[in-house]
């Protein structure tokens, strides 16, 4: 019998041999139902192998709770810094909200990473000092969206869509929200998102996140809570970052999937499931989230706005010469997506906005960061377009609510 801390999955240099030496004649054999050329299977192992390069030692690997396995890589051997020569920069404390700070009513969400959590082979789940958590990205992964393109893309069904800023008829019928945004110049913005886990069967994913956008096409840079079961393999919802610099046509990926972001900070994983989750009538749990754009880079907050909640950063430097590139967002967007073509899944929490408390999904404290500097509260506005499922409501209260919004819905075919 093996023991309990004998690892029930390769370790990171077998995991790079096997892709080494993986061959498109065997590796379809063995999984059938896969639709991958060889060329593009090519191009597959190729992005992995340049992904993963220059990592030579890995001192821990352990699985979250729905066995996806992380890697924890020294900081400066990260994707995103593979041969720079100055290590990343130290994060600033992003913009003070204005008004009194008030003991919310909600539960805090503690990082995904700690030393007393332990995965089920008796790995503990952290990384070590000076490195940060990579989910492993595998071939059957890529394999399983058939090209690599389509790997990068938002979404199975195409490209990405910005609920305000793409062309309406960039897959309007195929992408359906309940959000709340403000056209104003800014740096990034703030809000409490409470964390639910919506039923998606066969649909495509159900989310709960931040945009600043701005340019045509759209640039982005997002984060927030996703159930994407066809990408993360879990109907839990999963900590997710997005980035496009020409409209999620040709650039853009989640999470650490390209050489894109740079991680700072090892307590949080992306790709790695979030909870507790809230309950219906019951406890509700949040995650504070905020990016900031500072020193050419648009830094991610979670769990707080100080320094020592910086997560990392995206570098202004991907988006060229477009609006990001120096921090001139034009629109502050907060929300509800989700994606299918026949039958939508539900939003948030599964109930209307007009549920409010303890039963709809929401998002408080909505600050957004001017570019004269600091921070003001939002004046939102909601849109939904697709009110038969799913609805946003849009008010304002004392702290520690201020700026805030319910918003979600059952999903369903009817969703014109």
């Amino acid at each position: 019998m093996p023991s309990r801390n004998e690892p029930h999955f390769p370790d990171f240099s077998t995991f790079i041999d096997r892709v080494n030496s993986a061959e498109h004649a065997r590796f379809t054999t063995a999984r059938p139902a896969l639709r991958v050329g060889a060329e593009e299977f090519d191009g597959m192992r190729a992005h992995i192998q340049s992904l993963y390069a220059g990592i030579e030692t890995v001192p821990h690997s352990f699985v979250d709770d729905n066995d996806q396995i992380f890697d924890c890589v020294p900081i400066r051997s990260q994707p995103a810094l593979r041969g720079a020569t100055e290590a990343p920069p130290a994060p600033p404390d992003a913009p003070a909200a204005p008004g009194p700070r008030t003991a919310s009513q909600g539960v805090p969400l503690r990082p995904q990473l700690r030393s007393d959590r332990i995965d089920k082979f008796g790995h503990a789940m952290a990384c070590p000092p000076g490195t940060i958590a990579l989910r492993r990205i595998t071939l059957d992964e890529l394999a399983r969206r058939s090209t690599l393109r389509n790997f990068f893309q938002k979404s199975p069904l195409g490209t990405g869509r910005h609920p305000r800023l793409s062309p309406p008829s960039v897959q309007a019928g195929i992408h359906k929200y309940a959000h709340a945004f403000q056209i104003a110049g800014n740096l990034g913005g703030h809000s409490f998102i409470n964390i639910w886990d919506p039923t998606v069967g066969s649909q495509i994913f159900s989310l709960s996140q931040h945009w600043y956008a701005a340019g045509s096409p759209v640039q982005t840079v997002e984060c927030g809570w996703q159930v994407y079961p066809g990408k993360y393999g879990t109907t839990q919802p999963c900590l997710f970052i997005y980035w496009t610099a020409d409209g999620y046509q040709n650039t853009g990926c989640y999470n650490h999937d390209c050489s894109a972001f740079v991680q700072t900070n090892p307590n949080w994983a992306f790709g790695g499931t979030l909870g507790p989750v809230s309950v219906l009538g019951g406890a509700q749990y949040e995650l504070e989230v905020a990016f900031y754009f500072n020193g050419g880079n648009w830094w991610l907050y979670l769990g707080g706005t100080s320094a020592s909640n910086a997560v990392g950063y995206y570098p202004g430097s991907l988006f060229g010469s477009g609006p990001l590139a120096t921090g001139a967002a034009s629109d502050v967007d907060y929300g509800g997506e989700v994606v299918d073509n026949t039958a939508w899944p539900p939003m948030g929490s599964g109930m209307f906005a007009s549920s409010g408390w303890q039963w709809a999904a929401y998002h408080r404290d909505v600050v957004y960061y001017p570019t004269a500097g600091g921070g003001v509260q939002a004046s939102l506005t909601p849109s939904q377009p697709s009110p038969n499922c799913f609805t946003c409501e849009v008010n304002h209260a004392d702290p520690p609510w201020n700026e805030y919004f319910f918003h979600g819905g059952p999903g369903g075919t009817d969703c014109a």
